[in-house]
């Protein structure tokens, strides 16, 4: 075959171009640092290439974005209970010095004001948040752990329980005694000194005071339906709604019918009749008890419902919102409403502590207790005080005033023994939260550890990623940099030398 000219040029300038092409690529690669720059450059790295991408993003965004916002939270919840902690510690403290036998009322005074502030500070730092969200109100981190005002608001609320929430205290019956005074001193209706008594009541106290008068139901759970729905039956046969002060007192009643149940809505108090009680106390500790009733003024300070019971309300458009419907199913009953963060591949941590834990009821029904008895304590402090002012003065009948003194004197140093023997309980009553709140403060340490080594290790991930993508995709500059020059070198040899090869014609040789 003959070679023409023609021929020559065409495959001269083809070579020429594949040269100038691959000085393109060359300088391409320099410029951006980039083996390849579409996936037709290299279909394997293309491949490699997402893949390990898909991988880094993965890692960044749990090692950049979950870790951090994990430790955050975590960092506030362990803050706030480590806070609460140091409330609880200091509420001990100042039941230790109000069992002291040597104080007086004035003194317990001065420890009960302590009391309150400590008992706000509890529920104040039960509303903390991060970022808008509280951080103990599980999954609606869009509502206050306690109520910020007071307010009108009807709530069905369940409590469940068992038999350890019965306690017994002691109850002192003063009668009338404290409306003595110097016009009254010689009323023959006022109470006789064998009047004052003390005793044992038996009773369950609920989480709320203040509640409506209308009649509580309350049942045992006797087991379950196959779709986890509870068997119930009543636990009493009949319960009656005492007032706090109806006569006769029902806390002194209550131990002359032993298979009454009386239900206090001042204090929020089921009080148990002997046979009552021992019907209670017969169950096994696992038989849950639940309790239905409703209360619908609340306070600043007093905490939601919904964040503790199932129960019901109504909104704003007069429909019936059920709160927590699964507590009351077989498999709900310890239900925790669990906030979990993805920290890794296939891996999860928990990151919230819901209030049940820390901020119970009891901390605040023990205080309002406190307040009740101490005020008991002052009237007939009162009492004591005109009664002896009214000694050596003639205007009055001594032997009266003689007589309602030692009655009063009796009352009060009952009330005074069993004020003693309330801040003895609470210091017991309180460690109990105390470790609770610990329990809580450790559980969020081992959260914060286990993320730490979970972080140790996304970290080594991040790095180990950031190395195989660098070596799939990135361009070996000196490398490239040779390659270009060599690449040059030869598409200016290749000029030089088409334009000698085509200057001869074929006329040169006829």
């Amino acid at each position: 075959m003959r070679v023409t000219n023609k021929i020559m040029q065409n495959n001269t300038l083809y070579n020429i171009n594949q040269n100038k092409v691959m000085q393109n690529n060359l300088q391409t690669q320099i410029t951006t640092r980039k083996k390849i720059n579409k996936p037709s450059d290299d279909p394997i790295v293309a491949i490699r290439a997402l893949r390990l991408r898909s991988n880094l993003n993965q890692v960044s965004q749990y090692y950049e974005r979950n870790i951090p916002d994990a430790e955050q939270w975590l960092e506030i919840t362990e803050s706030s209970i480590d806070t609460t902690v140091g409330v609880i510690s200091g509420m001990i403290d100042e039941f230790r010095r109000g069992s002291k036998s040597s104080l007086t009322t004035s003194d317990r005074d001065v420890i009960l004001e302590s009391l309150k502030q400590y008992r706000s500070e509890v529920y104040a730092t039960g509303d903390a948040d991060y970022a808008g969200r509280m951080v103990f109100t599980g999954y609606r981190t869009d509502m206050k752990l306690s109520f910020q005002a007071s307010e009108t608001k009807e709530y069905t609320i369940t409590e469940q329980l068992n038999n350890l929430a019965v306690d017994t205290f002691t109850y002192v019956y003063t009668g009338n005694l404290n409306t003595v005074n110097e016009s009254t001193y010689d009323d023959n209706n006022i109470i006789k000194e064998q009047g004052i008594t003390s005793s044992q009541v038996n009773r369950i106290r609920l989480a709320y005071n203040n509640l409506e008068n209308g009649k509580p139901v309350i049942k045992q759970v006797t087991g379950y339906n196959a779709d986890g729905t509870p068997k119930t039956q009543d636990l009493f046969n009949s319960i009656t709604v005492k007032q706090k002060d109806s006569n006769p007192d029902p806390y002194v009643d209550i131990n002359n019918n032993a298979n009454a149940v009386y239900f206090i809505p001042e204090t929020g108090e089921l009080l148990l009749g002997k046979n009552a009680y021992d019907k209670v106390m017969g169950l096994d500790p696992e038989t849950e008890i639940t309790v239905e009733y409703k209360k619908s003024e609340w306070v600043t300070g007093d905490l939601r419902p919904e964040h503790y019971f199932y129960c019901e309300s109504d909104d704003e458009d007069g429909n019936t919102v059920k709160y927590n419907e699964s507590y009351l199913t077989e498999h709900g009953r310890n239900e925790k409403q669990v906030i979990s963060y993805d920290v890794g591949f296939n891996q999860s941590l928990e990151i919230n502590t819901t209030a049940d834990e820390i901020f119970v009821h009891g901390i605040g029904r023990k205080v309002d207790e406190l307040i009740d008895l101490i005020d008991k304590v002052e009237n007939i402090d009162t009492v004591v005080k005109k009664l002896e002012s009214m000694l050596d003065n003639n205007a009055y009948d001594q032997n009266q005033v003689e007589e309602k003194l030692a009655t009063a004197k009796k009352a009060q140093a009952y009330l005074n023994e069993t004020l003693q023997r309330s801040f003895e309980s609470g210091i017991t009553e309180f460690q109990n939260y105390l470790e609770k709140a610990n329990s809580a403060l450790t559980a969020v340490g081992n959260r914060s550890m286990r993320l730490e080594l979970v972080e140790n290790r996304l970290n080594a991930q991040k790095a180990s990623f950031e190395e195989l993508t660098s070596e799939n995709e990135d361009a070996d500059l000196e490398d490239l940099a040779v390659r270009l020059k060599s690449a040059n070198l030869t598409y200016d040899a290749s000029l030089a030398a088409t334009g000698k090869m085509l200057s001869t014609t074929l006329l040169n040789y006829l």
